[in-house]
């Protein structure tokens, strides 16, 4: 089978240079499903991979998270699909990736694709849906505190998992939603999904309090630059708050945080799949649920660019939007 990689040299010469390899179709066993790719999407996290790991000399990784396809073997162990089945997950970090024809993917984190969007449209879902879902309930646990007058501030809103969270927020919980944005098709774009108020990130959060442009938030969902937001977050946010992150900040610190009794919770997607968590197929029931909420026209897809063709130059101008870092919703490679 063909796949997109990166081997050790690529890696110094360029941040989004990739090249197609030929490897032996994998075959499933045990949990696994062998899916044919139809879509991914591509994603931050696969850029951080890169840059924290390189291959040996000789040898190469191939990335991608989300993915949507068609099931075309099970293991021994399966029960819940066959094939045939149209699927959509977000996969595992520590497996191959999806950036390949076929690809073997842990059933236990897999469900069915939604009915009514096709196979690009789905791959925009799960990573985004996963860390929004799990960071609101797992994390956060605003379904403890449902309270009209409790409010979410969402930093970072119009990329990809804050376009997911915002609209989970806004159909599961009674919470009220502000989003941070700056540029005007970004504010837009966080109204449309749902968020009640937007804020201009570009200006001193605490300071906004006090104009009134920004309510005090209980819970705090920060998807970007937690260090430069950080000292902000521990003046503005209520006593007893809970606040999340999701990035890799090189210093963090929660000092400031003590006095307000303000906890501090970190999401990363990929914990049930990489420690085989007894939880771990919360993953298929999670995006079960979002996939029954797109069918029922209460939550949208977030793919915004879709790119065509499973080659070299297709990728590479995929991963130069998610560099560039401007870009709202989700961006897909359909094969």
């Amino acid at each position: 089978m063909h796949a997109i990689a990166y081997d050790n040299d690529l890696f110094q010469r360029s941040n989004t240079q990739l090249k197609m390899i030929d490897v032996p179709t994998p075959e499933a066993s045990g949990h696994d499903l062998l899916v044919e790719v139809r879509a991914v999407s591509v994603n931050p996290a696969d850029l951080k991979v890169r840059a924290g790991a390189q291959p040996s000399p000789g040898d190469y990784r191939i990335l991608g998270f989300d993915a949507a396809g068609v099931v075309m073997a099970v293991g021994d162990a399966c029960s819940y699909f066959q094939p045939g089945d149209a699927v959509y997950y977000a996969g595992a970090i520590h497996r191959p990736g999806s950036n390949a024809q076929y690809q073997l993917v842990d059933e236990r984190i897999v469900a069915h694709k939604p009915l009514s969007l096709d196979f690009a449209a789905a791959a925009a879902l799960p990573l985004t849906a996963l860390t929004g879902y799990e960071m609101l309930f797992d994390r956060l646990q605003v379904q403890h505190r449902e309270e009209n007058a409790d409010q979410l501030l969402i930093i970072g809103g119009a990329g990809g998992v804050g376009s997911m969270t915002i609209q989970l927020a806004r159909q599961l919980t009674p919470l009220q939603i502000t989003a941070t944005a700056s540029q005007p098709e970004n504010v837009e774009w966080c109204r449309s999904l749902g968020a009640h108020n937007v804020v201009d990130h570009q200006k001193v959060l605490s300071e906004l309090t006090e104009t009134g442009e920004l309510s005090i938030p209980n819970f705090v969902f920060c998807t970007t630059h937690a260090d430069y937001y950080g000292p902000q977050l521990a003046e503005l946010m209520a006593p007893q708050g809970r606040l999340g992150l999701i990035d890799d900040p090189q210093q963090f610190d929660i000092v400031p945080f003590k006095r307000k009794s303000i906890s501090v919770h970190w999401e990363f997607m990929f914990t049930r799949s990489m420690f085989t968590t007894p939880d771990i197929t919360k993953q298929r029931k999670i995006l079960t649920e979002v996939a029954e909420l797109v069918d029922a026209g209460k939550v949208r897809h977030t793919a915004t660019k879709i790119f065509h063709g499973f080659n070299e130059s297709t990728f590479a101008a995929a991963y130069a939007l998610i560099v560039e870092g401007h870009h709202h919703g989700k961006v897909v490679v359909a094969f």
